[in-house]
């Protein structure tokens, strides 16, 4: 019998620090000040799928660069302490800036700015030969990493999204890179560039020949999925929901999407778990710091008893009132009425 791996997800990837505006009406014009209503700030980037996947329960390693700077070092200390992620493949850089970008959130949206320089020791590098994991999480790019398709070699499950096109050439050959993933997480635009088709649809149904698990979110619009090693198709719509930031609501929904593949529900309870998940999250400050763990989606399902939800049953307790809020402080060394956690 093949023993359990020590890790039930391992990412890699880029992290910042995040600052994040809220309750903006609309972006600073050149010379004006704008003052918000609200602000808050913690680990970025790769960090908002690996939160959000340790909350959900999962065993989770990371492996990304980090500064020794005050921002570095915060962001170490929240991910390895308060959200018990292991870093042991993590590395620390001195006299290097911690990356850092600044999130403006308004109108259901968010613009961000970002400043930052390439990690003193590329990425790939830091992750290796990757840990055994039950579920991988990587962006693939033109040249995917070689650790990612050690990965799948080894039997884990690749979740693979992609970013934007800053050339706008959107080159078909990426999707070459799709025959190392077991699912690939993409949005409608990205997925429709890449296809060269016009309606997210028919971009599925391109996708669906190319990788087993093709998923495409649509924002308000909901999530289009189609499993070929089932046979499922759905389509699932979003929660209705009042948007405070939608900072990492894409990389918590893929959390949610990863946690709910390897729990074994249908495609489409997938889906809805996901689009939960990234629902909890843009009603709160940030990205990572957002994402929502099982007592808030208790608390959600025992108030709401939506009948599409019922599978949360399986994996819920009776009483909603047991265990307590992981949610950190919103800001850089200051608490919030739920404290630690």
């Amino acid at each position: 019998m093949t023993a359990e791996p020590d890790v039930d997800v391992f990412l890699s990837g880029l992290l910042f620090f995040d600052l994040v505006f809220t309750g903006l009406e609309k972006p600073p014009a050149p010379g004006e000040e704008v003052w918000t209503g609200g602000m808050g700030s913690g680990p970025g980037g790769i960090a908002n799928f690996a939160v959000a996947l340790s909350r959900l329960g999962l065993r989770t390693s990371l492996a990304a660069a980090f500064g020794t700077d005050v921002y570095g070092r915060y962001c170490w200390d929240v991910l390895s302490r308060q959200e018990n992620i292991d870093l042991s493949r993590s590395r620390r850089f001195p006299q290097w800036h911690s990356p850092v970008t600044v999130s403006l959130a308004y109108a259901g949206d968010r613009a961000m700015v970002t400043h930052g320089h390439a990690p003193p020791v590329p990425v790939a590098e830091l992750a290796g030969s990757p840990p055994p994991s039950r579920a991988t999480v990587a962006h693939i790019g033109l040249d995917t990493a070689d650790w990612v398709h050690t990965a799948h070699q080894s039997g884990s499950l690749v979740f693979a999204d992609v970013g934007w096109d800053p050339s706008e050439a959107w080159s078909r050959a990426l999707l070459d890179q799709l025959a190392c993933c077991h699912a690939f997480l993409p949005n409608d635009i990205e997925a429709m560039r890449y296809t060269r088709t016009d309606t997210p649809e028919a971009a599925l149904s391109t996708l669906a020949d190319l990788v087993p698990i093709a998923v495409i979110t649509r924002g308000g619009a909901g999530v289009l999925a189609v499993d070929s090693t089932t046979g499922e198709t759905a389509d699932v719509p979003a929660l209705p929901v009042d948007v405070l930031d939608a900072t990492g609501a894409g990389d918590v929904f893929g959390a949610g999407f990863v946690a709910a593949t390897l729990t074994g529900w249908s495609l489409a309870d997938r889906l809805r778990f996901a689009c939960l998940t990234a629902s909890l999250s843009v009603q709160h400050f940030g990205g990572a710091l957002a994402a929502p763990g099982w007592h808030e989606i208790a608390q959600w399902h025992a108030r709401t008893r939506r009948r599409d939800y019922a599978f949360l049953d399986e994996v819920l307790p009776a009483d909603t009132e047991t265990g307590t809020s992981r949610r950190g402080p919103v800001t850089l060394g200051f608490g919030t009425e739920d404290g630690w956690g």
